[in-house]
């Protein structure tokens, strides 16, 4: 990345849990938006161990006033970061370089949960998506490239097939998740998408549409992830 990145971690055993923030993108924000209190029970259980770094999405997906080319090589940028410093510093951590790793992410974060998931199946083995928006297309005002294909999961996963297909397929499990109620209404369409995509591709995959009193805020998302993480972990 050319500079530090911030990261927060909680526990000190467990299952690894890598957090991807939402559109702020700041280390910090489960802990702020309450996440890790609802799941202090399994952190002190020895169930998992959670690690929450920043990312870069304002120069990336939301970098506005940027080229696409500029904002795509500041994900790859990203991606590299997560891939080559942060997954080989978790495994050494939890001395588990055999097991793979569950991630999760919340609106924006989910995106990011379902990229990786879907694109590096040998080292993400699962993801919770909460409240996800997957056409990562739209947040580039039509515009399209080759780099941007390959990190929109509603636009390179209908394609999969053969061995790259065959891989994902053995290996990743993926859990969306989201409400019915206010602030969801992109979120439901597209996690529809995604829910029709990962069956048709044979993809396993569990997906639910909470209900109208289920909102887009941290208040539902800690329901969320306590119910789905104590099953996961």
């Amino acid at each position: 990345m050319g500079r530090r990145v911030h990261m927060w971690t909680f526990g000190d055993a467990g299952k690894p849990l890598v957090v991807f923030p939402s559109n702020a993108g700041v280390a910090h924000e489960w802990q702020k938006g309450g996440m890790i209190d609802v799941l202090a029970p399994l952190i002190a259980q020895r169930r998992v161990k959670i690690y929450c770094p920043e990312t870069n999405i304002s120069r990336s997906f939301s970098g506005h006033g940027k080229s696409i080319d500029e904002r795509m090589a500041n994900h790859s940028a990203y991606e590299r970061f997560v891939m080559d410093t942060l997954v080989p510093f978790v495994h050494d951590d939890c001395r588990a370089s055999h097991d793979t790793v569950v991630t999760t992410g919340c609106s924006m974060g989910a995106m990011y949960a379902s990229l990786f998931v879907l694109k590096h199946p040998e080292t993400f083995g699962q993801a919770l998506c909460l409240s996800g928006k997957y056409r990562a297309s739209t947040l580039f005002g039509g515009a399209s490239s080759s780099e941007l294909y390959f990190n929109d999961p509603l636009a390179f996963t209908p394609n999969l097939s053969g061995a790259a297909l065959e891989r994902v397929r053995r290996r990743v499990h993926v859990t969306a998740v989201v409400g019915r109620g206010a602030f969801e209404e992109g979120c439901i369409k597209e996690t529809a998408e995604l829910a029709a995509c990962l069956d048709a591709k044979g993809i396993p995959n569990h997906v639910a549409f909470w209900g109208e009193d289920s909102r887009h805020n941290y208040t539902w998302w800690q329901r969320q992830a306590s119910h789905y993480l104590n099953q996961i972990f």
